[in-house]
This record gives structure tokens, sequence and C-alpha cells, in this order.
């Protein structure tokens, strides 16, 4: 992984998700080393708190702003869009980074599956509310930190909210695959606008992420991170680099992964499926116009 000037952020605006914790957290947390201005996007008001002043602290930088909302409400997802646009006229770079897997089914207020929501149409939905900003501030990125989990998913038109017949690693795998997507017709739709997007695995990083499991698939999961896991400070280390290195201006519609340091690697030959894609962009803009109609009760 190549290194980064301390500096060499200096000013620009920077939107990390899901940055209370783990690889949010610390991506924040270096942004504003390098002397970003850094959002962060919490869901827990005081969390979120907690980890802004931590991180003023020890990036020396006051420039650290926070706003509230779970991205897993596509409501609180255009609401907080719409908070960061009254604030801020640039952004320069946008870490998709917030994710999730829950064990058991779990539908949100507006009726979508919880993985669904969290790791891909709550980020389709908030990219695309910042989309004119971020051409506004070009050269711009947009990096999605998605898992290798999307070479096990596969989309199920016919069954997207997994009501019929519901497992965490089905369910997981179809959202992390559903952001490749996203990023590779995404990519085709920003050519020649200066703004670049492009995902990334992280490393199988340890941190509160399986805490949304139970049974077997959280002792799995446990048992992998304890043999072959990584910590937060090194699965950062591609984000970082996807986000702020010289060397991918103009990049993008790629994919990256901690295992091959930094470079570009192939996604699963499934993700290449342009006709699949196109279909899932259709599809999510319209589960997206529905929520604005559409409020059930929430299944915990």
């Amino acid at each position: 992984m190549m290194a980064i000037d301390n500096k060499s952020m200096q000013g620009k605006v920077c939107l990390v998700t899901g940055s209370s914790s783990g690889i949010g957290y610390v991506t924040a947390r270096e942004l504003a080393r390098m002397g970003a201005i850094v959002v962060m996007i919490c869901r827990d008001y005081t969390k979120g708190e907690a980890a802004q002043e931590k991180i003023k602290k020890e990036s020396s930088n006051d420039q650290v702003d926070m706003l509230v909302a779970d991205l897993s409400e596509l409501a609180q997802v255009r609401r907080v869009a719409s908070e960061f646009k009254q604030k801020y006229t640039r952004l320069h770079v946008l870490v998709n980074n917030v994710g999730g897997a829950n064990s058991e089914h779990k539908v949100t207020s507006e009726g979508l599956e919880f993985n669904f929501a969290t790791n891909y149409l709550g980020q389709f939905l908030l990219t695309t509310l910042l989309i004119d900003v971020l051409k506004a501030s070009a050269p711009a990125r947009i990096v999605n930190v998605s898992s290798y989990a999307h070479t096990q998913g596969k989309i199920d038109f016919a069954d997207l909210q997994g009501t019929r017949r519901y497992s965490v690693v089905k369910a997981y795998g179809q959202s992390k695959l559903a952001q490749i997507y996203f990023t590779y017709e995404l990519a085709d739709q920003l050519k020649d606008t200066g703004v670049t997007v492009n995902a990334l695995h992280p490393g199988m990083v340890v941190s509160n992420f399986n805490s949304g499991t139970r049974g077997i698939v959280h002792l799995i999961g446990e048992i992998c991170y304890f043999f072959g896991g990584i910590d937060v400070e090194k699965g950062t280390q591609t984000t970082l680099y996807v986000a702020t290195a010289p060397d991918l201006i103009g990049v993008s519609g790629k994919y990256f992964s901690q295992s091959k340091q930094g470079k570009e690697t192939p996604s699963s030959k499934r993700s290449y499926d342009v006709a699949i894609r196109r279909r899932l962009w259709e599809v999510s803009e319209a589960l997206i116009a529905q929520s604005e109609h559409l409020h059930v009760a929430p299944t915990r």
C-alpha cells in the first residue's frame, strides 16, 4: 500500500458514513489527520458525538462535523442529504462505509429488508442525492466499502426482500453484489464528469460487525475472525488508498481488495452482467419512489 502525504487532503470535504466505530471511525480520523474537512454520518447521537470529539483530539483537526441518521431508513437518508447540502456546497470524497448483517429477517419501517436497505439501497439513494454536489466539486471520488461476500451473492428479483425464504448469507451476499452492480453502473453514467466511483473489499476486519448475527453464522464468523481477521487499522488502508491515492485520479468502475495491497482485482464473474445491473438500477429507483408513500411497522 502506498504511503499517503499527511496533508494531501487539506481543505477537501469528505463525508464518511457509519463513522462512530470500526473502519468508518478510522477512515474519518485518518482523513482528518490529512487535513480534510470531515463530515461523519452516525446512527446514534451519543456514540457519534463521542467519536467526533475523539477524532478532533487525535487528529488535531477541529473541522470534524457530525450528522445523525439511520441510513437503512430512506426518509432519514433524504433528510441527512438535505442537511448536508444546507451546510456544504462542496463534496470531494464520499465514503459509503456503513454496513450490517442480521441473522433474523428484519424489515425497516418502509418495508425493506434490513441488509438490502443498509448495505445497498440507502447508499444508492444517498449517493444519487449528492451527485450534483460531487460534480460541482470535481475531481471527486465515491468509495463503496463492499465485501468479498458479493462473490456468494445473486440478485433474486423475485424475492429481493427475503419474504419467501430468508438466510443472512443469501441476504448479505445479495446486498453486497448489488453494491458492486451500483458501482459499475454509476461509473458508466459518470464518465467525463470528473467524478469517479470504485468499490473495495477491506479484508476480514475484526470489529463489532458480527454483532448482528446469531447461532451458527455468528460462531463461524467468530472463528474466521480469530484465525484470519485483521485489525481495523490495517483494514482501513484499502479505503484510504481508494479515497486519496494520487495514482487513482481518473480511475473509475474498479474493484480493489486488501489482499492485493490496494491493486485492482476482478470482482465476481456475475458482477459484470450489464443487463442485471441496469435492471437492478430501475428496480431500485422504483423502490425508492414507493418508499415515499409506504410505511409499515418494522419487525424486530
